[in-house]
């Protein structure tokens, strides 16, 4: 019988139940200390990313395949960049790292997210402090949580007031996310149908724009560069990065820079979009459509294309235009509550962020496969907020069933996950994809490189 996860993913896609039947899902949770039931959320959309790529060469050949996925695998790909070493190591943490949660006048607890020197300025200039830990403590213990929640929106810094669920069921965003659809797959123009070109993978010759930052719109990304396809990632030189979570969302993909404030910038990205197939941005509602990218424009630039877009909140509501990442959700939403006066404490995986990624990826793929049958151009989009309001309808764990897990798999079954290839900064070691095919196993082509290690252009 298919996993009753992927099964509703079949529907809210449109495909038939019985593309289900060739996919195993082995295991489930609990695989780490956790209450959320986040493994069997995560191995169902792994497994429908892989089955949508299955599709596609089903759709190429005529010939169908097996694919399989085991959740302990899903459970840590939801965590991998954890995993990523460079010649063996992995580099030094940031002994003054400002990122975390901070308890506040009232006993209840403020997340501050400042993983990028930009977020990280901002927070402490609303809090009037210079950027050291015990500083920042001391000020958000003077302030209330709402108040200092709304300051950081409307000054441009990321945080967010811990709630517990009732407390996020309550607002209206939470309402609106309920209401929304946890994938949308929209036609938003016409266009031919394009058949897949001629290739031995699944997204083979298929071409990737990806705008997208942090881990859920590279994740997306990086899932489509695992089967086949070229993706260019356009980042702006200048900007804060992620760190070793570029290098491993980066496995698989072009680098290249440019600037979408200059029109050079805006023109070599129009004319990438001219032959591009996806295009997958994490801006802000809004953000590009202001420099000429919306769904509409792209559709027009490029009639056919498959537009990929993530929101943090979701695209409607009163929150949509805020900041958001996983772990300000997951704070935001109850994900991260405790208590009132307890320690927050997040999921050991970023779950909304992975679940997310693997939706769009997924969804991607179903819209190139609408496109090849009856052609359109093709909107994708779900939210980090989304995938949170999915992995709790999946339901809690008790306490006795997750006490006493390791916090991470024994080494032997870790060691049979990993891979390794070389790339320009050294050899990269890093988590295999978790889904198994029995014709097109999932692998990167590519090395993860240096962001704007290539020129702009297709290879």
């Amino acid at each position: 019988m298919a996993h009753p996860s992927l099964l509703e993913l079949t529907r809210v896609a449109g495909l038939p139940a019985s593309l289900a039947d060739s996919v195993t899902i082995d295991g489930t949770d609990p695989v780490l200390p956790s209450r959320y039931r986040f493994a069997a959320p995560g191995a169902a959309v792994i497994a429908a990313a892989a089955m949508a790529a299955a599709d596609l060469w089903a759709l190429r050949t005529g010939r169908r395949q097996q694919v399989s996925v085991d959740a302990r695998h899903a459970a840590l790909a939801m965590r991998g960049s954890r995993y990523l070493k460079i010649d063996g190591k992995r580099p030094a943490p940031d002994p003054e790292d400002l990122t975390g949660f901070y308890q506040l006048k009232n006993g209840r607890w403020m997340y501050l997210h400042c993983n990028f020197f930009n977020l990280r300025a901002k927070n402490c200039e609303v809090l009037g402090v210079p950027e050291k830990k015990s500083a920042v403590a001391e000020a958000v213990a003077q302030r209330e949580g709402i108040e200092l929640e709304t300051q950081l929106h409307e000054s441009g810094g990321c945080g967010s007031f811990v709630r517990s669920e009732d407390e996020w069921n309550a607002l209206p965003q939470a309402q609106t996310v309920a209401r929304l659809p946890l994938l949308e797959i929209i036609k938003i123009g016409e266009a031919p149908a394009q058949a897949l070109p001629d290739a031995d993978r699944p997204l083979g010759g298929v071409r990737v724009l990806d705008l997208t930052r942090v881990l859920a719109g590279p994740t997306c990304a990086r899932t489509l560069a695992e089967h086949g396809a070229d993706v260019l990632r356009i980042n702006r030189e200048g900007l804060a990065d992620s760190g070793i979570s570029d290098f491993d969302t980066g496995l698989g993909k072009l680098s290249a820079y440019l600037d979408l404030r200059t029109p050079e910038g805006v023109a070599q990205l129009q004319s990438l979009a001219s032959t591009a197939d996806v295009f997958s941005q994490s801006y802000r509602p809004g953000s590009l459509a202001r420099r000429g990218f919306s769904p509409q424009d792209l559709a027009r630039i490029r009639p056919g294309i498959v537009y990929v877009t993530l929101s943090a909140w979701g695209h409607e509501g009163v929150w949509s235009t805020r900041r958001g990442y996983d772990t300000v959700v997951q704070s935001a939403n109850g994900l991260a509550f405790q208590g009132a006066t307890e320690k927050p404490q997040f999921m050991p995986v970023s779950a909304q962020d992975y679940i997310a990624g693997y939706l769009l990826a997924y969804g991607a793929m179903v819209a190139l496969g609408r496109r090849a049958r009856e052609g359109g151009s093709w909107l994708v989009r779900t939210s980090l907020a989304s995938a949170g309001h999915w992995i709790r309808q999946h339901g809690l764990l008790q306490p006795e069933q997750y006490a006493g897990l390791p916090a991470e798999l024994p080494e032997a079954q870790l060691q049979s996950m990993m891979k390794e290839i070389d790339s320009p900064i050294g050899r990269l070691t890093y988590l295999a994809p978790a889904a198994r095919m029995s014709e097109t196993p999932p692998h990167f082509a590519r090395p993860a490189v240096p962001l704007g290690h290539h020129e702009p252009a297709w290879p």
